[in-house]
């Protein structure tokens, strides 16, 4: 019960916002009561808390499950992408502005926790992709790391990048491809362009 739980708050989470969601809205498309809810999280912020861990573990698992397959460094990034978009919804209720301004302790410390899964990722990644030849060998990987992570944070600023003008798919497709442009050999960029050109179709989609 208790992982179904959380399964449907984080569903809701994520379409709808923390601070919107509420336990009744839980309960109801879980159709039990809120005691029930209240018999495994004490109050929404403690359930906040547990959703939040919860998605941290899946998409973490994920990105790491997906690193370990040891792919083409300009594919792996692509299907990290992937992956992230098919489990945060495109994120159009804006939930991180809402974590980060209603739960602003549990926001610093998951993004503390998605900071250390994405830079040891993105290291990896910019390695094989140098040994390779992809990937040019004077990028300073440290400076890399975390501007990739603090520019794909910024994505989903929406003072920044209303939903109005931007999707989230489509700022993820044009960052990964900006990204991947600066970092490129002439090697990588021949790869990047095929890539694109054989994958156009679905990521337009």
């Amino acid at each position: 019960m208790k992982e179904n739980i959380l399964n449907t708050a984080v569903d809701l989470f994520l379409n709808y916002g923390f601070k919107s969601v509420t336990m009744d809205d839980i309960a109801n498309t879980q159709g039990i009561s809120k005691k029930t809810i209240y018999q495994y999280f004490k109050n929404k912020t403690v359930l906040v808390e547990a959703s939040v861990n919860h998605l941290f573990q899946t998409i973490s698992g994920g990105i790491n499950g997906i690193c370990s397959l040891q792919k083409n460094p300009i594919d792996e990034i692509y299907e990290i992408k992937n992956f992230l978009m098919r489990n945060l919804k495109d994120e159009k209720s804006s939930p991180q502005y809402q974590l980060e301004k209603y739960y602003p302790k549990i926001y610093k410390e998951v993004k503390h926790k998605q900071m250390c899964v994405m830079q040891e990722c993105i290291r990896e990644n910019l390695k094989r992709g140098q040994l390779s030849g992809l990937f040019r060998n004077n990028l300073n990987l440290e400076f890399v790391t975390k501007i990739y992570f603090t520019c794909m944070m910024a994505l989903k600023d929406k003072a920044l990048f209303p939903l109005e003008h931007f999707s989230m798919q489509e700022l993820m497709d044009n960052y990964t491809e900006y990204h991947l442009q600066g970092i490129c050999t002439s090697k990588g960029l021949e790869y990047l362009n095929n890539y694109l050109e054989i994958n156009q179709q679905t990521i337009n989609k």
